[in-house]
């Protein structure tokens, strides 16, 4: 299904639950403070979210947040517009896509998670001096097309003097769940990959980090909290405290070392070796890719925008005034 069917029928679905969605929030009493939160997938790249979980910041502001993995950036936009979640944690790019369906209701960006891509350019064999040129020729595991992590990709190889696709070969066929396993049996050169994914197979001995997408692509809106505007409208102090809870634990994170950032993220990866935890924390934070507030730039989204047009994946423009909301964020720092 072509990214353009996807979001004709996203919106479909949106068009159809907008009505009872209203009327379910509604009815739902003022004591049930509950927030239905769909995240993108379950990663130490969203650190913050899960010590605002584990802190009781939530708590604190009287919220309940129910969360849960959607598994896919449409499948989390989904998730959203068809009323099964309220607020969703997922890249910029997704609301730009439904903003050009003209929908009645649109997803609106307050709260900004992380601030540069997360992910990371794993070689089969090690390579001391790593440069980019050397992708040329190679065969990359990429991810989807239209998703953030291949548009980073693209955008960081373009700046670099390489055409994608074409001085590369980039297979884009496994799914983002797969990528690593694939990678290990044998497929492709080098592999784009997330942590803690990337940190297990380098503590495998079966890839080695070689460079980082995050460091070469600059600043943007990477992964946002995004809402409905129905939502902002019937219930701004549901998505206010949501986002004072968002700010306090970014704040956490800012002032407290990752030996203490993994002690209380641990629960939310009990399956995860804490050598690798650390290895995996001490990545993001060196490379600044946590958002120390809320508040999701201008200028970065401006750089989001570019990265779009690069990848052609750009149809038309979303004014940024359109699908970001500043508000929360500003009274949370306040």
């Amino acid at each position: 299904m072509t990214k353009a069917l996807k979001i004709s029928f996203i919106i479909l679905i949106f068009t159809t639950f907008t009505f009872f969605a209203g009327c379910s929030d509604s009815a739902t009493p003022k004591t049930q403070e509950k927030i239905r939160l769909a995240e993108v997938t379950h990663s130490i790249f969203y650190t913050p979210l899960y010590v605002a979980i584990e802190k009781g910041f939530f708590k604190e502001q009287g919220l309940e947040v129910e969360l849960f993995n959607a598994n896919g950036g449409d499948k989390t936009m989904t998730a959203l517009v068809s009323g099964s979640a309220d607020i969703i944690l997922v890249g910029t790019e997704t609301t730009i896509y439904v903003y050009s369906q003209n929908p009645k209701d649109p997803a609106i960006n307050f709260a900004q998670l992380t601030q540069t891509d997360g992910s990371f350019l794993v070689s089969r064999k090690p390579i001391d001096f790593f440069k980019w040129d050397m992708l040329k020729g190679k065969v990359l595991l990429g991810q989807r097309k239209g998703g953030m992590p291949e548009m980073v990709s693209e955008y960081v190889q373009v700046k670099q003097g390489i055409r994608p696709k074409v001085d590369n070969t980039i297979i884009q066929n496994v799914d983002f769940a797969n990528l690593g396993t694939a990678f290990v049996s044998g497929t492709g050169d080098f592999v784009q990959l997330f942590e803690p994914v990337a940190s297990k197979i380098e503590a495998e001995g079966k890839g080695y980090v070689v460079a980082s997408f995050g460091k070469d692509s600059g600043k943007l809106p990477y992964t946002v909290f995004i809402t409905r505007q129905s939502m902002i409208n019937q219930s701004p102090e549901k998505v206010q405290k949501f986002t004072n809870a968002i700010y306090k634990a970014q704040q956490w994170v800012e002032n407290h070392t990752i030996e203490e950032i993994a002690d209380v993220i641990q629960p939310q990866f009990q399956d995860l070796d804490r050598k690798i935890m650390l290895r995996v924390l001490d990545r993001y934070r060196s490379q600044g890719s946590w958002a120390t507030d809320p508040i999701i730039d201008e200028a970065e989204y401006h750089n989001l925008e570019r990265v779009m047009e690069n990848a052609g994946e750009l149809k038309s423009k979303a004014p940024y005034e359109k699908i970001v909301n500043t508000d929360f964020a500003r009274k949370a720092m306040r």
